[in-house]
């Protein structure tokens, strides 16, 4: 949105007033939007944790049901990189506003939808086969919604902001996380029966408030001032996702090398912990799930402030920080899961999800950004955060799990290879635009 110019130029008070509204909105509304999309999807990643083998899968044994429900999870990680790029043209085409009103959609719905379906011992598997319709349709959404939400805070945001305005996108996962988590905790401390009979499906659900709230927050948004200086200057391409590959596809592998190691580390500690310290370990669902929202509440916290430090020290220096504790806090952060006490499970999770999850995901948004120009942002960052997404964050449980198996039970190879993702990480946000 334009301000009033005076006969000097510069923008009247009113037109500041109404350009930091619009700052605020845009960065409020991008924070609670992908706030109700990321419920949506982790609420499913919990139930496939702790419900859906059951459920969906009951004639399988407990290990082979739990693989076949996180199957199903990471289907939805597949169809990113796809709806990276059907979302990400038409947002550098057509507007960012647009795609994140779609995307909010086709994340709420199916949701709903999943909390409605019949179970595996009522429709065979019918019941399974819907669960991954919806999946893709939630993976498509996810897609397109990250790189949209991320470039209208981004690209509102003042001069000297734009950390601080990217991370708040970002915050938005804790308490996505936060909300997911203390639905399927409230749950699962119901008798048995009643969490597999009814009660799990109230937290899908219930995603219908979250819907409206969300589409009412979104619709106020103003379309993105880069957005409409490009379509002015006339600078939009054919096909953004073709330029990215012929033109950028340096900055494509240097983003994909980072986030690889971010999303798998998350999707790790987050989801697959989850199983791994309730089946393996022995550990209460309720112990796993409050440490998890410690952790989170953290992130709340913490991502933005990252998001500030990023814009007085470096974006790069940041996250590169946040890359050196994942290879730092691998292997210490089975070790106090392992040691199945309550205060060092609460420890870890605050650990990875507060502080070495914050730190590389809260500078995302602008460092991210800034590798693309313009008018082919919106595929770039999305082209380069799904398909690492898929590829981490998808297979990040079954990659777990099978590594799982083959020390025989025991998280040493599983913590060698997220190491190994966080050097990676290192070597490329090292050779990335500084983004500041």
């Amino acid at each position: 949105m334009q301000g009033h110019l005076s006969a000097a130029g510069e923008a009247s008070p009113a037109g500041t007033v109404r350009n930091r509204r619009q700052h605020v909105i845009a960065g409020v509304a991008s924070m609670l939007g992908t706030t109700i999309e990321w419920y949506d999807f982790f609420i499913y990643g919990t139930a496939a944790a702790l419900i859906f083998n059951k459920l969906f899968f009951p004639a399988f044994d407990p290990l082979t049901g739990t693989l076949a429900s996180f199957a199903t999870y990471t289907v939805g990680f597949l169809a990113r990189p796809l709806g990276g790029i059907v979302f990400g043209h038409f947002g550098d085409k057509v507007g960012r506003k647009s795609m994140l009103l779609i995307t909010l959609l086709m994340m709420g719905v199916p949701t709903i939808i999943i909390g409605l379906i019949p179970t595996y011992e009522q429709i065979g598997y019918w019941a399974a086969v819907i669960l991954v319709i919806m999946r893709i349709i939630q993976g498509l959404a996810v897609g397109g919604e990250w790189g949209g939400a991320v470039l209208m805070a981004v690209e509102h945001a003042p001069k000297g902001k734009k950390g601080f305005f990217g991370s708040l996108p970002q915050t938005g996962v804790a308490p996505g996380l936060i909300l997911s988590s203390l639905a399927m905790a409230g749950v699962a401390s119901l008798p048995e029966q009643d969490m597999l009979g009814w009660a799990w499906r109230i937290p899908f659900v219930a995603s219908v408030l979250l819907l409206m709230v969300g589409w009412f927050i979104r619709i106020k948004v103003a379309e993105s001032p880069d957005f409409e200086t490009m379509k002015k200057r006339g600078d939009e391409v054919g096909l953004p996702v073709l330029d990215v590959l012929r033109n950028h596809w340096r900055s494509l592998l240097k983003v994909c090398g980072a986030r690889l190691a971010e999303v798998t580390w998350f999707y790790t500690v987050a989801t697959f912990a989850l199983s791994y310290g309730t089946l393996q370990l022995g550990l209460t669902k309720g112990l796993m799930l409050n440490a998890i929202i410690c952790g989170a509440l953290l992130a709340l916290f913490f991502m933005p402030l990252t998001g500030i430090l990023g814009d007085r020290f470096g974006h790069r220096r940041i996250f590169a920080i946040g890359a050196v504790g994942i290879c730092l806090f691998g292997f210490p952060f089975f070790k106090l899961l392992a040691a199945g006490q309550s205060g060092y499970v609460y420890l870890a999770m605050v650990i990875a999800i507060g502080v070495i999850y914050s730190l590389l995901y809260g500078p995302e948004g602008n460092l991210f950004s800034a590798q693309f120009p313009p008018h082919v942002r919106y595929s770039g960052i999305s082209l380069a955060v799904q398909v690492s997404g898929a590829i981490g964050g998808g297979l990040a449980p079954l990659v777990a799990t099978w590594l799982l198996k083959l020390g025989d039970g025991h998280p040493l190879l599983l913590a060698g290879y997220l190491t190994g993702l966080g050097v990676i990480a290192v070597i490329s946000v090292s050779r990335m635009k500084s983004g500041d």
